[in-house]
This record gives structure tokens, C-alpha cells and sequence, in this order.
């Protein structure tokens, strides 16, 4: 059961991947990661013991040193490596834009010899590929960590790229040591070790995408008691012909809302002497706004210097502190 269902999330981590190709530019890299994840996903469909009945009665001889499933399986981590590989190598100073398509072609055409050699020879010789790609896609992902949304997605894919280095040096040693193979219709060995990197590879590549979405979602909640006040005010920040697609795309719209109502609520522009200049901390200033901002009618005097976002803050991290700053002042029984 648990592989049937590592199967499906990670071809559900392929859609993703497929709709994000679908609405940004389709460059060599991001085509790289869909046909990447695709590969494991088919690769983790193959070792569904059932599935791999089916293939092998396809071709019941089976290839030259190994039954045709695991050829495909085989081929499948190949491809990933290969497309993978890709996109690592576009990390790299010496490749630029400009030559990241004609590498990518070169590395594509080794994969396919490659598979076919394996094919046609051995199997042992594509967990060699394999386990060398995932070698140098782990030490790119080790290059380029960072704590980012990018730089935790490319941790987690080359933490599950690791595990498949480490399994393919093990499904060497079994073909070096003579292991007996794994009975028709049963599970190969340790296909637990496989599932973990499968999901973990999947994970990764969809890490930035979820993680995203889930702030957008956060910041969506905590800044809509303040959205709803300023707009309030102000309905005329809210351009009713804009049809917003996405979580992130409304974040950001509502975000802007509310920045372009402080704005229209501080007089425009206009800088008050009664105001004085705004503070150094980010905090004690956003606590000034938010309280002027539900009541800009008493003694707290505010103008467009203390709206404007403080240094080394972008406007979405100012607009969530004052929201953050607003609910916290708001009795309970208000925000109810």
C-alpha cells in the first residue's frame, strides 16, 4: 500500500511541477526539473510488485542480464540523474544562459547512450551512472544551500539524491556479491530506502511552491483585519477589474491595498512636524502606525516618513508587522 501511494505523491510533485512550467517561461532548467520528477515517479510506479509483474509478462525473457522491470526502474533513476544533472550544472560558474541549452543537449545525449548501453549490456553499468550523476548533483546542491525557500527545497532534494547515490553503490555491491534477485511480484529490497528518497526528491521540488503558498496563506490571515478597516476607508485602492489567480498574487495585491491606504490616510505625501521623524526600531514604529491606523482621529499624529518601509524591510514584511502590531492592540471581543 505504501508504495502505491508514494507512486501518487510523487506524480502529484510531477503535476506540480508541470503547472508551475505551465505558467512561468519554460526554461531548460525548470523542463528539466518536470522530466527529473517524472522520471522518479515512474520509477516508483515500476517497484509497485504488481506493476512489475505486468512489465516483466511484457517481455517474459526479460532483458539481457535482468528482468525488464528492473531495467526500467534503472533507466528511470538514469533519466533523473541525467535531467538533474542539468539543472545542476546550470549552477555552475562557467555555464551561462546562453550555453546552458547546448550543455543541456550534450548531457541529455550522454543519458541515452547511456540507457541504451545499459539496456542492451547491464544493468550494474546504470546504477554506475546513476550513483556517479547523484555524486555531482549532491555536491552542486551542497554549493548552492542557503537559508532561503530555494536554498531549503535544494536541501531537500539533494538529502533524497544522497540516499539514491548511497542505494545505487549498494545495488552494485548486490550484483558484485551475486545477491539472489528479487522473487517476481514481490517487493525489491530495500524498497523502504527507495520510497524516503523518492518522496524526499519530490518534496524538494515542490518545496518552494508550498512553502510560498503556505505564507501567503499566513500573511493573508494576519493583515486581513487591517485590509478590512483600510479598505474600508479607502475602497478606491481596490482595482475591481483585476481578477487575481493565485494565493501569492492576492497576498500581494492586498499588501499594496493597504500600503497605497496609510499612504492616502497620511495626507499623501505630506510630512507633519507634529509627527517627528520615525524611530529606529521597526517595532516601536509599527506599534505608532497601527495604533493611528485604527484611530487616525486621535492624538497619535503620523505622516508618509513612518509609512514608508524601513530600511532592509520590504513592504510585505512591513505591512505583516503592522498588521501583527494592529491585532495585537485589538481588544478581543472587537476582532470577534
Amino acid at each position: 500500500m505504501t508504495l502505491w501511494l508514494t507512486a501518487l505523491l510523487v506524480w502529484v510533485a510531477a503535476g506540480a511541477r508541470v503547472g508551475r512550467v505551465l505558467v512561468k517561461p519554460a526554461t531548460t532548467a525548470r523542463v528539466a526539473i518536470v522530466v527529473a520528477v517524472a522520471a522518479v515517479a515512474l520509477a516508483a510506479t515500476v517497484a509497485v510488485p504488481e506493476i512489475a509483474l505486468a512489465i516483466d509478462n511484457l517481455l517474459p525473457r526479460g532483458l539481457h542480464n535482468a528482468m525488464l522491470s528492473e531495467g526500467v526502474v534503472v533507466s528511470a533513476w538514469m533519466i533523473f540523474a541525467t535531467a538533474t544533472s542539468v539543472v545542476a550544472s546550470a549552477a555552475w560558474p562557467v555555464v551561462s544562459r546562453q550555453n546552458l541549452r547546448q550543455i543541456a543537449m550534450v548531457i541529455y545525449g550522454i543519458g541515452a547512450i547511456a540507457i541504451a548501453i545499459t539496456l542492451a549490456w547491464s544493468t550494474t553499468f546504470g546504477w554506475v551512472v546513476v550513483a556517479l550523476g547523484s555524486i555531482f548533483i549532491v555536491i552542486t546542491g551542497l554549493r548552492n544551500l542557503d537559508w532561503t525557500a530555494l536554498g531549503r527545497g535544494i536541501a531537500i532534494y539533494t538529502t533524497g539524491t544522497a540516499f539514491v547515490a548511497v542505494l545505487a553503490v549498494l545495488e552494485v555491491r548486490q550484483a558484485f556479491i551475486d545477491a539472489p534477485r528479487t522473487v517476481p511480484g514481490h517487493a525489491a529490497w530495500a524498497w523502504p530506502a527507495w520510497e524516503i528518497a523518492s518522496l524526499l526528491i519530490a518534496f524538494g521540488a515542490v518545496w518552494i511552491v508550498v512553502e510560498l503558498w503556505v505564507r501567503a496563506r499566513v500573511l493573508l490571515r494576519q493583515i486581513r483585519p487591517l485590509h478590512r478597516v483600510m479598505i474600508g476607508r479607502f475602497p478606491e485602492v481596490i482595482a475591481h477589474e483585476q481578477a487575481t489567480s493565485s494565493t501569492q498574487l492576492k497576498a500581494s495585491d492586498q499588501v499594496a491595498q493597504i500600503m497605497d491606504a496609510l499612504y492616502l490616510q497620511s495626507g499623501g505625501g505630506l510630512e507633519l512636524i507634529a509627527a517627528g521623524p520615525p524611530p529606529l526600531s521597526p517595532v516601536e514604529r509599527a506599534d505608532r502606525v497601527a495604533e493611528w491606523a485604527r484611530n487616525p482621529l486621535g492624538d497619535v499624529v503620523v505622516d508618509a516618513r513612518w509609512i514608508a518601509p524601513p530600511e532592509g524591510i520590504s513592504p510585505r514584511g512591513w505591512v505583516q508587522t503592522i498588521a501583527r502590531a494592529y491585532e495585537a492592540s485589538t481588544p478581543a471581543h472587537a476582532q470577534n
